[in-house]
């Protein structure tokens, strides 16, 4: 589980900051979104095949 150390007198709003700059980075959110609906297994097969062409094409540039 993420957590974040509040330290005294750091605001509510610098902390909320940080542990969503956290959760980014260890990819939380996206899983949430990801799974947030229940999508066909066709359809998922063929945004993988996409994003992989998608990364292959990006990575020969």
């Amino acid at each position: 589980m993420t957590s974040v150390k509040v330290r005294s007198g750091e605001s509510v709003e610098k902390a909320l900051r940080a542990l969503k700059k956290k959760l980014d980075k260890e990819g939380v959110m996206k899983t949430v979104k990801a799974k947030r609906f229940n999508d066909k297994p066709s359809v998922r097969k063929r945004l993988k095949s996409k994003n992989a062409l998608k990364y292959k094409l990006k990575k020969f540039r």
